[in-house]
């Protein structure tokens, strides 16, 4: 798991968003291709189009966590409430963690004004990488959603 763990790290580094990095570090164990989890995970980084709302890690681990348990029948009520319990508890972890699962918050940036942003991407730069915490929510995330994984396999 310490690999997935750092090719979630890895992938941000190159450039992806906070929510492809950690869904296409995990995407095959759902059968889902590299190119496929990045595509689907696309719109969730900046905080939900940039709009600096739900971080984009812990958006990935919501969708991780969809692969995993997500009922996929419509009346299957106990399923929905189970995946529901899990992604509460993990995303719980995750704030605990970090303070909050809110990108602005976990940002820095506090009003209306500051939050507001283009749609436009940040350039990639070794300032932004310095600057931004995002890195580190993004192995927050994906250990969080491994330690996980493993403990699921340890009860079966």
């Amino acid at each position: 798991m310490n690999a997935r763990v750092q090719c979630a790290v890895d992938n941000f580094m190159q450039g992806y968003g906070c929510c492809q990095s950690v869904v296409a570090a995990f995407a095959d164990l759902y059968g889902l291709d590299d190119t496929m989890a990045k595509r689907v995970a696309a719109g969730f980084g900046g905080g939900v189009g940039r709009l600096r709302m739900m971080c984009g890690a812990v958006s990935g681990i919501v969708m991780l966590v969809g692969l995993d348990c997500g009922q996929a029948e419509g009346s299957d009520r106990m399923g929905k409430s189970h995946c529901y319990q899990v992604v509460q508890r993990l995303l719980a972890e995750f704030k605990e963690q970090n303070g909050s699962v809110i990108c602005a918050e976990l940002l820095g940036l506090k009003g209306h004004d500051k939050t507001m942003t283009s749609y436009v991407a940040s350039p990639r730069t070794a300032e932004y990488y310095k600057t931004r915490p995002c890195a580190a929510k993004v192995e927050c995330a994906a250990k969080i959603f491994a330690t996980y994984l493993m403990a699921k396999e340890n009860n079966e």
